[in-house]
């Protein structure tokens, strides 16, 4: 339809700007030429997207800046007393005006990555580790 009203065929912008088969006929380029400036086009797509990768990069690590500022890291030593959170899908969980927190609890053995094995105060180790921020320190 457009080739009855203008007498010309479509081209589309992104024909222009990498050049595509019809393009290149329709300038006359000759290959070398055409090899050359497809040569230019690749490392310059090559060059956005490293760009965009360290772009992405350095806004990642101004994010965790951001956030960590606020963290606190929590060190638990053993010997410390803790209480431990009571999960919902746990059976000591009774209702909204339960308490949510049962202890206290010995730190027993601190694991790498946060874990911790709890003891109870008669002197019984439990066996799972429990994870560190499902526990919170408790004052005496």
């Amino acid at each position: 339809m457009y080739m009855l009203v203008y007498n010309t065929e479509v081209v589309i912008p992104t024909e222009v700007e990498i050049s595509s088969l019809r393009v290149i006929q329709e300038d006359k380029l000759d290959d070398a030429e055409w090899i050359r400036v497809r040569q230019e086009q690749l490392v310059l797509i090559d060059e956005k997207i490293m760009d965009v990768v360290c772009h992405g990069q350095l806004y990642q690590n101004r994010m965790d800046s951001a956030f960590n500022k606020k963290v606190k890291p929590r060190q638990f030593i053993p010997g410390k007393f803790v209480l431990k959170k009571i999960f919902p899908h746990q059976e000591e969980a009774k209702g909204k005006f339960a308490p949510s927190w049962q202890g206290p609890y010995v730190v027993h053995r601190v694991l790498s990555g946060g874990a911790q094995i709890l003891a109870e105060m008669d002197g019984r180790i439990n066996t799972k580790p429990i994870n560190s921020n499902a526990i919170k320190r408790y004052y005496v």
